[in-house]
């Protein structure tokens, strides 16, 4: 191998990518290159380390208390913690004959000097993880990342008082240029609007002398100068409007402008929102498809992280919803139930359209008959707006899911006490329940009853934690990837990780009763309930939040919808492979954990 390849292969490794060119140079003098044959035995509790190692050719294992804990191949390196700390607990063993570039160790500490190298090396296993993903997207990184609300112009809030004229409050707001009036009293703010002016003034009876409270809208929709701004973003797409106001603490400093927005982020996901509202029927709606696929795809390129875009996309498809709700059903009915999306869509993580599961809750006394033909209308809508037809009929066109609140609490009653696997599934469906249009309360009752009939259920929740068990992680004892040869030797993400994530979570909440229905808000609230510790809760958004990632590249360049949960490790950068190694094992070490908690070697 020259000089130059060399170089090249230390510099494709992180962290010495951000060795300046003279440490660099530095640092290729000091390699030397190194040949053991299988069976040696480099570092052990006895055995000091000597030495960096980065493997050109062959493998290493790592055994701790005799199990093996890691496999190292080509590309890899390994063992920093024993050279700083100078003990280990573990054991290294060729496996295969191994050729690699040894970096001994006082030239390694050396190294240590530097900051950037330094802070990677000591850090633990989820920051080291993080680490790796910012190193993996940096070329990609966006405002979406890092960016404030105090970091955008803002307009300055025209406010007067509630006891101010009409008239005079008009006067200030074209001095001061402001595209609404906030009303002040008493510091409860209040908002008018162009459309307040417009119908209560130019068309109503409204008096330009009366008080400017006569016209205001209670509910000032606001947001901190400390957050993100995509949460703006989200706060705008979902309320439909084109402004909110920004808080310091109590105090009002500014408007955060739509256009000015956009401007910013440079990117349409506000215009398919007002689309959506526009929309006058079904083919409306249609049109608006490419777009939302095109905006995932921009919103992926600029290195947002999936769960920021999955709520994003979850927002937008909800107002499809509830749309077509509208679109689907006499005012007169829309009252007296609640549209419910569950699965991945109840848990706001479903990005790019895979199976329906939907379902309509009829308030008690109200004929389920009456909404069949308008229930039948709205999924026949919905297939032609590209959602995928359930293979389990879980979609509110079948009559199975479409009952009143007492039929629904007898078919909890029925999934407490049966324990099909149908049963099973149905049930882990429906924990996921969103409301997406309709009256919300209908669907907390539900949840709540849900909630209470579980309650300190052990043996019940313990046989339906088991379902984690069903898959393998494609992990195999040597830590390489278990391939699957009817699929192409490609492996399956949300079988082998995802899944197990998912419902263990899902199981967990619902014996704390937890509300929440998003993974990763379920995570933070187990910790905050101190059932996991921090760190586990942090190590299980991390690897969510990466198999989440690679599964969306997955599906974005799958030509099938059946293809879109497999990948070939092979095919993925060093990192990404890396990265996806380290998930798997947290998703083996939460099962464990489950294992535990509900005793799953007792359940039959």
């Amino acid at each position: 191998m020259s000089i130059l390849d060399q170089k090249k292969l230390i510099e494709s490794i992180h962290p010495f990518e951000l060795l300046s060119s003279n440490e660099l140079n530095n640092l290729m003098k000091k390699i030397d290159i190194a040949y053991y044959p299988k069976d040696t035995v480099l570092i052990s509790k006895s055995i000091n380390g000597i030495a960096f190692y980065i493997i050109i050719k062959g493998s290493v294992c790592e055994f701790v208390d005799g199990e093996i804990h890691n496999v190292y191949n080509s590309g890899d390196s390994f063992d920093a913690d024993t050279l700083i700390y100078e003990k280990t607990q573990s054991k290294f063993v060729v496996d295969e004959d191994l050729i690699c570039y040894e970096i001994k160790k006082d030239d390694f500490l050396d190294l240590m000097q530097n900051k950037k190298i330094q802070s990677y090396f000591l850090q633990d296993f989820v920051s080291r993880h993080q680490q790796l993903k910012n190193h993996d997207m940096q070329s990609e990184l966006s405002p979406f990342l890092v960016s404030k609300v105090s970091d955008i112009f803002l307009h300055e809030a025209c406010i007067v008082d509630a006891d101010v004229s009409i008239y005079d409050a008009l006067i200030k707001q074209q001095k001061l240029k402001a595209k609404v009036i906030i009303v002040n009293e008493d510091k409860h703010y209040s908002i008018v609007t162009d459309t307040d002016l417009r119908e209560k003034v130019l068309l109503g009876d409204a008096e330009v002398s009366q008080q400017i409270s006569k016209i205001s809208t209670s509910g000032l929709i606001t947001i901190d100068k400390n957050d993100f701004l995509f949460n703006a973003l989200l706060i705008m797409t979902h309320n439909s409007i084109k402004r909110v106001v920004v808080m310091d603490e109590d105090k009002i400093i500014g408007v955060l402008e739509q256009l000015d927005l956009l401007s910013y982020f440079a990117n349409h996901s506000h215009l398919v929102a007002v689309q959506i509202d526009k929309a006058q029927d079904i083919n409306d709606l249609k049109l608006l498809q490419d777009d939302l696929k095109n905006l995932i795809v921009t919103l992926r390129a600029k290195g947002v992280k999936v769960r920021y875009i999955s709520k994003l996309v979850s927002t937008l498809n909800i107002k499809i919803y509830k749309k077509v709700f509208t679109m689907s059903l006499p005012t007169q009915l829309q009252k007296d139930c609640a549209l419910i999306v569950m699965g991945s869509e109840g848990r706001e993580e479903q990005m790019l359209k895979t199976d329906q599961d939907n379902a309509l809750i009829v308030r008690d006394g109200v004929s389920v008959e009456l909404y069949t033909e308008p229930m039948i209308k709205l999924n026949s809508y919905l297939l032609e707006l590209g959602f995928p037809k359930c293979k389990g009929d879980v979609m509110v066109s079948n009559e199975f899911w479409r009952r009143d609140t007492s039929g629904y609490k007898s078919l909890i009653d029925e999934w407490s006490t049966s324990m099909s696997d149908v049963d099973v599934q149905n049930l882990s469906i429906f924990i996921d329940a969103k409301c997406v249009s309709g009256d919300k309360e209908l669907l907390d009752e539900l949840i709540t009853y849900l909630h209470d009939n579980f309650h300190q259920r052990d043996d019940v929740l313990a046989h339906i934690a088991k379902a984690v068990l069903n898959f393998e992680t494609p992990l195999s004892m040597f830590l390489g990837f278990v391939l699957e040869k009817e699929h192409e030797n490609k492996l399956d993400l949300k079988k082998g990780g995802i899944f197990a994530l998912v419902h263990g979570v899902r199981v967990m909440c619902l014996k704390y009763k937890i509300k929440q229905t998003n993974t990763i808000e379920r995570i933070k609230e187990l910790n905050n309930q101190g059932i996991i510790d921090k760190n586990f809760a942090t190590e299980l958004i991390e690897s969510f939040d990466t198999l989440s990632s690679i599964r969306l590249t997955a599906m974005l360049e799958a030509k099938k919808l059946d293809e879109s949960n497999y990948i070939n490790p092979k095919n993925l950068p060093k990192i990404q492979r890396d990265l996806l190694k380290d998930s798997f094992k947290i998703v083996n070490k939460f099962k464990k954990f489950l294992t535990f908690h509900f005793h799953l070697e007792m359940v039959s």
